[in-house]
């Protein structure tokens, strides 16, 4: 550990061009997952409201926010225990995202079986939209988990900052998360309008997707 002189050399030599712009590009990185998962939000719920959006977008900036700080915690306390979690993120990441992919892929398929009683037809326009059921807050935290696990890791990175400049980088990552999703979620609501049929299940496959590549990049890590 640092001593007190060393400390305050690291900090002052933090706050430069290269820690922001270090940061952002952090950001911008890690909010690729969660900027997928807005857009298939979005998409099961095209009628969403901004101020939904907000805390959709608000609990994965959260989350990119959390992690970050909990890897820095975990790097300068306990460190060995760290590293052995790190081979299990990917899996975890698989597991929930694919999780919740496939409920939405089931969820879809049985609706799709259910014949309207107004319109006789096993599935129409407007049978379709009260089908979709918005994300509740359980499945949100999950997305939200699943999404910025991976940013564990970036407790290495900011390892040597003390905690005020691990804050301010970790909440340079949540804001920028926090752009990236809104824009996410406003791309998931115009292609939501137009994707009448099987929104949920592509949604869901798109989900899967995503769980797969976090698992296929961390294994090759």
């Amino acid at each position: 550990m640092p001593n007190a002189r060393q400390y305050a050399k690291m900090t002052a030599m933090g706050w430069n061009f290269l820690f922001f712009a270090n940061s952002i590009l952090l950001g911008v990185g890690l909010a690729m997952d969660a900027f997928s998962v807005s857009i298939v939000n979005a998409i099961a719920e095209p009628e969403m409201r901004r101020r939904r959006q907000c805390a959709i977008a608000g609990v994965y900036a959260f989350f990119q926010f959390a992690m970050p700080m909990a890897g820095w915690i975990c790097v300068r306390q306990l460190a060995l225990a760290f590293t052995a979690f790190q081979k299990f993120i990917p899996w975890t990441a698989l597991v929930l995202l694919s999780y919740i992919g496939a409920k939405m892929i089931w969820e879809s398929a049985s609706s799709q079986k259910e014949k309207c009683k107004a319109c006789k037809k096993s599935s129409c326009a407007s049978c379709e939209e009260n089908k979709r059921v918005p994300a509740s807050p359980a499945v949100l935290l999950l997305q939200g988990i699943a999404t910025s696990i991976d940013a564990l890791s970036v407790g290495f990175t900011i390892a040597e900052y003390g905690a005020l400049l691990a804050a301010t980088a970790s909440l340079i990552i949540a804001l920028v998360t926090f752009a990236i999703c809104m824009t996410g979620l406003l791309i998931g609501k115009a292609a939501g309008q137009k994707l009448t049929f099987r929104a949920q299940t592509v949604g869901g496959c798109i989900l899967i997707f995503i769980g797969l590549e976090i698992f296929i990049r961390g294994a090759l890590l």
